[in-house]
C-alpha cells in the first residue's frame, strides 16, 4: 500500500513540477514576443505560485521517508543503541501528533477562508482550496511519522545508493 502511495506522490510531484516549468516557459515566451497579447496569460504566474505551494507541501512525506528533513544526526549517532531507539520513537510520536495538529489547524483555516469567499485575482478559484495544501501535506507527513514509528521503514538508515530509487 505504501508503495502505491509513493508512486502517486512521486507522479503528482513530477507532473506538478513539469507543468509549472512548461507554463512559466510559455509565459516568458508570450511576454517576449506577444506584446499586448501577453496580458491574456497573466494567470500563469499565479497558477505557478499556487502549484509551487502544493509541490512543497505534498513533498513533505517523501522527504521525511528519505531522511531529507533537517536533523542533528551527529548527536543522535553517538547515543547508546537503546537510548537512540527510544529517542527516535519519541521523535516519531511527537512528529506524528504535531503534524496532525498542523493539519487540523490548516483545515480550520481553509474552512475559514472558504467562508470569507476570497478568490484568487486572476484564476478566480476560491482561496480556501489553496489552504488545503498544508492539510494534505501535514497529513502525509503524519502518516510517514506513524510508519516510521511502527518500523515500516527506517528513515534514519544511512543509504549507500544514489537518490534514484525508482522501484522502491
Amino acid at each position: 500500500m505504501v508503495k502505491y502511495l509513493r508512486l502517486v506522490e512521486r507522479t503528482t510531484l513530477v507532473v506538478l513540477f513539469l507543468t509549472m516549468a512548461g507554463l512559466f516557459f510559455f509565459s516568458v515566451i508570450t511576454r517576449e514576443i506577444g506584446g499586448t497579447f501577453a496580458s491574456k496569460f497573466a494567470w500563469i504566474e499565479e497558477a505557478v505560485r499556487l502549484m509551487n505551494t502544493f509541490l512543497v507541501f505534498l513533498g513533505l512525506g517523501l522527504a521525511l521517508e528519505r531522511g531529507k528533513h533537517v536533523g542533528i544526526d551527529s548527536f543522535r549517532d553517538r547515543m547508546p543503541e537503546k537510548l537512540r531507539f527510544l529517542v527516535l520513537k519519541l521523535i516519531d510520536a511527537m512528529g506524528f501528533f504535531f503534524s496532525i495538529y498542523l493539519a487540523w489547524l490548516g483545515y480550520g483555516l481553509s474552512q475559514f477562508v472558504l467562508g470569507t469567499g476570497q478568490s484568487s485575482p486572476t484564476l478566480g478559484i476560491p482561496m480556501g482550496y489553496v489552504y488545503f495544501a498544508p492539510v494534505i501535506g501535514f497529513a502525509l507527513l503524519a502518516l510517514r511519522f506513524a510508519l516510521s514509528f511502527f518500523g515500516v521503514f527506517d528513515r534514519h538508515a544511512k543509504s549507500d545508493t544514489p537518490e534514484v530509487e525508482m522501484g522502491s
